[in-house]
């Protein structure tokens, strides 16, 4: 069962902390059964409640897993970096359009804002003890979340959207929960999911958020947890209209013990209204980061929701980094009050990179999808066949399967740095790369 390995202790926290150290040095391996649990209390001569008290940390802290009569096994390895590892490198001469990042053109210069935060910090110095968020900052935030309809709420600062994320599942999932994800959908979130021992539900998404039928369907099958992309959806594009957030909030209405999170990552990106879910459940979470508007080295999002979530997510933060820099802090607060980033201008530009991209494929037959941000999401019979072609072409493009589950193959092309006489050329690679048969060019 366990082979040469024998579990040692005599409490159950040794026992516990024992099998964890050997899973963690690969002495017991993803996938082993554990010994019943009468059977390893004999064989340790302890009590069977303290093998049983033994396993139940072991379950909670996501190591092993049990399955009713089959018993207790140690858990898959946690996809830390999986999804991240299936990326294409750009060789030199090749057009690199698959990292997802923003265009340098558009992000404003820091150098002024951080000058004059340092300034700030250097009349007012912070001290332990202190509020963790920046007045102004939460005011700002709070302001800009009212005019956008998301409910009252707290204004909590965390280190970028997926660690407001990872905060909030953990404030009220357990290991063996189940959250429901896009699908397509954002890697790292699909990722993070089986590395805090959370299971994964599939919910599949079209121009207009996520289909209510799946939403259903997750949340009726014991799903926990929804986490929506509002805008920007990545890989696809995809925002929610008002029409779907009415069908998604009365869903949400027949579940209302479901954790809800809300991430506007496209928060002044995109020029598409905001139709937020949040208040329908009773623990909900919205999240905006700043790091596609403003830089991606800027790991600051603010976080609002209900009082038990916000206080959850604010007390265990104070035990771990206890505060995002004030510093930073007010270093946005600097960019957001001079008007750093036009969001109306930069909006308009990826929305006319997507659309003249989306327009030349249309032309050669080819579908794509990209109704906000800065990507597009085009359906591929062969994603390796596609991304090897596409590569041949001078173009690097982003797997798919960095972003799939259940749905089907794709690429997801970042149109962020996209020049207008680059579309055509593009447009044919594509038409290429998803037709075995030779592609015509067209004028």
């Amino acid at each position: 069962m366990l082979g040469e390995y024998r579990i040692v202790g005599r409490r159950a926290a040794d026992i516990a902390a024992d099998v964890e150290r050997a899973v963690g040095a690969g002495e017991l391996e993803p996938g082993q059964l554990l010994p019943p649990m009468r059977e390893l209390a004999e064989e340790l001569g302890v009590n069977p409640n303290t093998v049983a008290a033994a396993y139940r940390t072991l379950r909670e802290r996501g190591v092993i897993e049990t399955a009713g009569r089959r018993g207790s096994r140690v858990r898959p390895k946690p996809a830390t970096t999986g999804r991240e590892q299936l990326r294409v490198e750009a060789p030199e001469g090749v057009r690199d359009l698959g990292e997802g990042n923003p265009d340098p053109a558009l992000l404003p210069s820091l150098a002024g804002a951080f000058a004059a935060a340092a300034r700030e910090s250097d009349r007012n110095p912070v001290q332990y003890g202190q509020e963790a968020v920046e007045p102004e900052l939460a005011r700002l935030a709070r302001a800009q979340l009212d005019a956008d309809g998301v409910p009252a709420g707290d204004v909590v600062v965390t280190s970028g959207s997926l660690d407001a994320i990872e905060r909030v599942l953990m404030a009220h999932l357990r290991p063996g929960d189940t959250v429901a994800v896009e699908d397509p959908g954002w890697g790292s979130v699909i990722d993070l999911l089986p590395a805090l021992g959370l299971r994964t539900a599939a919910v599949g998404v079209d121009d207009e958020g996520p289909l209510p039928g799946d939403v259903r369907r997750t949340l009726a099958a014991g799903a926990r947890a929804l986490i929506v992309t509002d805008r920007a959806q990545n890989p696809t594009g995809a925002a929610v209209t008002a029409a779907r957030a009415g069908a998604l909030r009365a869903v949400l209405g027949e579940y209302p013990r479901t954790l809800l999170v809300e991430d506007d990552h496209g928060h002044r990106i995109v020029d598409l209204p905001l139709h937020p879910l949040a208040g329908v459940t009773r623990h909900w979470a919205f999240v905006r980061s700043v790091a596609k508007a403003y830089g991606p080295d800027l790991r600051l999002a603010v976080l609002t929701g209900d009082p038990l979530t916000t206080d959850r997510v604010h007390g265990r933060q104070r035990l771990g980094p206890g505060w995002v820099s004030r510093l930073l802090q007010k270093a946005v607060v600097q960019l957001w009050t001079s008007g750093a980033v036009d969001a109306g201008a930069v909006a308009a530009a990826y929305g006319a990179r997507r659309d003249l991209l989306i327009d030349a494929l249309r032309a050669r037959g080819v579908e794509a999808r990209g109704r906000s941000g800065m990507n597009v999401w085009i359906p591929v019979p062969d994603e390796t066949a596609a991304v090897a072609r596409l590569l041949q072409r001078g173009w690097a493009v982003a797997p798919g399967a960095r972003f799939r589950m259940d749905s089907p193959p794709g690429v997801r092309i970042t149109v962020s740095t996209l020049r207008p006489e680059d579309a055509g050329p593009l447009a044919d690679a594509v038409a290429a790369a998803v037709d075995p048969a030779p592609a015509r060019r067209y004028g």
